[in-house]
């Protein structure tokens, strides 16, 4: 569960990735880079973890059913709202539900964390249903948070009804937003660990052996580097996939919907995005700028050969003022005339907070429109009522 000190952590480093999720997508046609590989996904899209940087996409915006994608939704929100070791219990909706199950008997009781394992790795609609109904009251109220998180993430084509991914009328997504998603949900350590384990035992109050589930991403076997993320299949949807996989220390994430040859396809999409979009690092945390300033986060950014030289970087300046802590403003850093980021400047020697790297830089921060409407000071000045007159 969040605590009101981890929201003030977040909350400035969200200055660091504040337009990120707007990132432009990098046409292979605009860059000396050769043509992405063709899929055979009716959508798909390409990104990176870090940056949040849409490195390819094929109908990226077309909302489509999403089958099982759906739980990397499902995950993220019960880890965010959740606590793992609080116990779960099954349910007459969750019992037999249709579809991939775990075999949960009725009234069966298993921790969250364990039940996150057979929601990811066996894509239990069982597991899904009792998760929703434990974290959100009710199966209906869960969804109303995973739809909330969809707007704090500025996502326009992707709107929930259930938490599982069955088929039903007005739910859907998008290659691109479930790339956002992903990168946002990958940024948390207990969803990363949970992604990219190939099997796990369980607890199985039932019987005298422990649950075993296998993870049904075959990429994790056969992809180097591979470290998620989840499989999905309905009659409508169809095929659909969502792959991510580290080398040297860049992360990508791949997403396919409706593909009946997705496993290849993912592999050439990564190794396309690793050959010829790697991370760079653009600026250093703690790097000394003008008038005794210094950075409070560095910035890294997906590039293609050539696009460094025209990476800007602009700093904007406040005067100093007491109840901003030493804080003085931000550096812009534009690519062709277009913002990608920013990063905070303080005084240097000053006290500069900085997120919990355990869970993530993306986990619970304000919305990013509303960093860009409020600005850093009224965002502030709201974190620090939080704190102050904490319960």
């Amino acid at each position: 569960m969040m605590t009101k000190r981890s929201i003030f952590h977040f909350s400035l480093t969200a200055m660091m990735i504040i337009s990120l999720l707007t990132a432009t997508n990098a046409g292979a046609a605009d860059l000396d880079v050769p043509r992405p590989p063709g899929t055979n996904a009716q959508a798909a899209s390409l990104i990176d973890v870090t940056s949040g940087r849409i490195l390819y996409s094929h109908h990226g915006d077309a909302e489509m059913p999403v089958a099982s994608l759906t739980k990397i939704m499902t995950a993220i929100v019960a880890i965010e709202h959740g606590k793992l070791n609080e116990v779960v219990s099954v349910s007459k909706n969750a019992y037999r539900k249709e579809g991939s199950s775990i075999y949960l008997e009725l009234g069966e009781e298993m921790t969250l964390e364990n039940m996150l394992y057979g929601l990811m790795l066996r894509s239990g609609n069982d597991a899904a249903t009792a998760i929703a109904e434990h974290v959100g009251g009710s199966e209906e109220g869960f969804v109303h948070l995973m739809n909330e998180k969809v707007k704090m993430l500025g996502l326009k084509h992707t709107q929930f009804q259930n938490p599982h991914g069955l088929d039903a009328k007005g739910h859907y997504s998008s290659a691109n937003d479930l790339a956002v998603i992903t990168a946002y949900s990958l940024q948390n350590s207990v969803f990363k660990e949970i992604v990219k384990t190939p099997s796990k035992k369980a607890p199985n109050p039932n019987n005298p052996w422990d649950y075993k589930w296998d993870n049904k991403n075959k990429m994790l076997h056969f992809y180097e580097g591979a470290d998620g993320v989840k499989t999905g299949y309905t009659k409508i949807a169809r095929r659909c996939l969502v792959s991510s996989a580290t080398r040297a220390g860049q992360q990508l994430a791949v997403v396919t919907l409706n593909d009946g040859d997705d496993w290849n396809d993912h592999q050439k999409l990564l190794d396309y995005g690793f050959a010829h979009y790697p991370l760079k690092e653009i600026i250093e945390t703690g790097q000394s700028v003008q008038n005794e300033l210094v950075t409070g986060s560095g910035f890294s950014y997906a590039l293609a050969t050539g696009e460094l030289e025209r990476i800007e970087r602009k700093l904007y300046v406040q005067k100093a003022r007491a109840n901003d802590f030493g804080y003085r403003g931000q550096i812009k850093i534009t690519l062709d005339g277009q913002e990608i980021g920013q990063v905070p400047v303080y005084e240097q020697g000053s006290f500069i907070p900085k997120p919990e790297p355990a869970k993530g830089n993306w986990r619970s921060t304000p919305s990013l429109s509303a960093w860009r409407n409020n600005g850093w000071g009224n965002t502030f000045a709201a974190v620090m009522r939080s704190l102050l007159f904490a319960d």
